[in-house]
């Protein structure tokens, strides 16, 4: 008797332990899989809640049939199995969304993007489809992709690789709203709308809450240097422009409506006189060279050594990648350091990157 009772006992404790294990298996997710556990700074900034992320699975029925960013309509018969980013922020979204392992090709020059590397480093071993001046055709037709998603500038080439028999769809992420829009077209797509749908809210909810911490503080003026030269800025039909706005600052050449960057001179920039000069992340220059330059000594900003350059650690965080919206609590931290310090930045990339691209920024 006392054996069959002993007997029973084991059973009762291996099949606890059984079921504790499939537990501990699903529960599993991008983030763990790297090594990154939940950061104890979720406390504060914009990111979702635990709760708020078990986001309820909806899948995409297939056929579906989306309107792209050339306002083109493409059915896409079969869930993508394999796909072709050619655009560094489409392979962007591509990795948020958790398809990075139905990649196949990528735009060239891939090793040299450091978010790559840190979410998904097989990418930068992909066979290259070139750029959008120099797109390989026939080199994304023989990965046999089932979805090419490139950028609007190849939209000359689009019926060529639909000759080929590819099936192409465009984005054009060129201020936040339209980046919201592809990240939601990727979702359909590839039948992610889920998680499309927790990414796009995710930024949402960052820029609300930073928005509403600044409330209505006095809002400074910010000259955003472009990537080649101080000469160079953003104006105010830009993507950059909307980062100083949701950062509480007002941009120094708001009265540039060129679609891409500007030159201007140096007596343009004095007669501005910012508070603030922030290079973009990719600056080929350093904040020293600014603060140096003789031609800018009487700048406001140069005078009470307010230059500063945008992180480029993780990727260039004043472009239009999901990421980006990270730049404008950068830039929050910079001209509003009393309200928002350089650790609310950090806090809240760390939140953002471990729940979608499965790594931590920022250890050190």
């Amino acid at each position: 008797m006392k054996k069959r009772f002993l007997a029973l006992i084991l059973a009762a404790i291996m099949t606890a332990a059984s079921l504790a294990g499939c537990a501990s298996k699903s529960g599993s997710s991008k983030s763990t899989e790297t090594g990154a556990t939940t950061s104890a700074v979720e406390q504060t900034t914009g990111t979702q809640t635990p709760a708020e992320e078990k986001t309820e699975e909806a899948k995409e029925t297939f056929p579906v049939t989306v309107t792209d960013q050339l306002g083109r309509e493409v059915t896409i018969e079969k869930e993508p199995q394999k796909l072709v980013s050619g655009y560094y922020i489409s392979t962007s979204i591509v990795i948020a969304l958790d398809l990075e392992d139905k990649l196949v090709g990528v735009e060239a020059k891939a090793g040299k993007r450091a978010i790559y590397k840190l979410a998904a480093e097989d990418i930068v071993n992909l066979p290259s489809v070139g750029t959008a001046k120099e797109f390989d055709l026939e080199g994304c037709a023989s990965l046999s992709p089932d979805l090419v998603i490139v950028p609007a500038k190849l939209k000359d080439k689009i019926s060529s690789m639909e000759e080929l028999g590819l099936t192409v769809i465009a984005v054009n992420p060129e201020d936040n709203d339209l980046l919201k829009e592809a990240i939601e077209l990727i979702g359909k797509a590839t039948g992610q709308t889920a998680k499309a749908d927790d990414l796009v809210k995710t930024m949402d909810k960052g820029i609300s809450s930073l928005k509403d911490r600044l409330g209505s503080e006095t809002a400074p003026s910010v000259y955003l240097a472009g990537n080649s030269s101080v000469l160079e800025t953003a104006g105010a039909k830009m993507y950059q422009n909307t980062l100083i706005e949701n950062a509480g600052g007002v941009n120094a050449a708001a009265e540039i409506e060129d679609t891409y960057w500007a030159e201007v001179s140096y007596e343009q920039i004095l007669k501005w006189d910012p508070d603030y000069i922030i290079l973009a992340a990719d600056a080929g220059y350093t904040v020293d060279d600014v603060l140096k330059d003789t031609n800018l000594a009487d700048c406001k900003a140069v005078k009470n050594g307010n230059v500063y350059i945008v992180p480029s650690d993780t990727e260039a965080l004043d472009s239009p990648v999901p990421a980006g919206y990270l730049g404008s609590y950068y830039i929050a931290s910079v001209i509003h350091s009393d309200i928002i310090s350089e650790e609310d930045f950090q806090t809240e990339a760390v939140n953002f990157y471990e729940k979608f691209y499965g790594f931590t920024p920022y250890k050190n």
